[in-house]
């Protein structure tokens, strides 16, 4: 089943509505069939470590998973909702301070109870990541698919 217009729109409303989100300044710039870029600018109040000028682990890993969430969502076998179940976040190194960190996730398969996720986070070297994540997802089946049994 194609991803919907209608779909995506639901997917990017609930995204855009998570208070961490909105707090972290984080924006989608693609969001569809399972894959979505998410945004976070620099912003000094995430700076971990004073003299560096480098943002906070905590607020890549916030923005890794939300995207992987947004993912989920919009899966085209996608849950009504997910939550996460685990989360594995590699940190290759730090974010250069200044610079917007993106978040690129991709649903790349779900079952009837687990969806599977692989992200990664850039600065502007996109040749080498910030970090890389795989993780795992609920899968929350709107009430129509659970009397099909359309997911496998």
């Amino acid at each position: 089943m194609p991803m919907t217009a209608d779909k995506a729109r639901i997917a990017r409303q609930f995204i855009e509505t998570i208070p961490h989100a909105k707090a972290l300044g984080m924006h989608i710039v693609d969001i569809g069939e399972g894959i979505a870029v998410i945004e976070m600018p620099y912003d000094s109040r995430f700076i971990g470590d004073p003299e560096s000028g480098v943002i906070h682990g905590g607020a890549v890993s916030a923005l890794m998973d939300t995207c992987s969430g947004a993912a989920v969502m919009s899966h085209p076998r996608a849950p009504a909702g997910t939550a996460t179940i685990s989360l594995r976040i590699d940190y290759m190194r730090p974010a250069s301070p200044g610079q917007t960190v993106t978040a690129r996730a991709e649903c790349y398969h779900i079952t009837r109870s687990v969806a599977f996720i692989r992200a990664t986070a850039c600065d502007d070297d996109t040749e080498r990541p910030v970090a890389t994540a795989t993780g795992t997802f609920t899968v929350e089946q709107a009430p129509n698919q659970k009397d099909r049994g359309d997911m496998t």
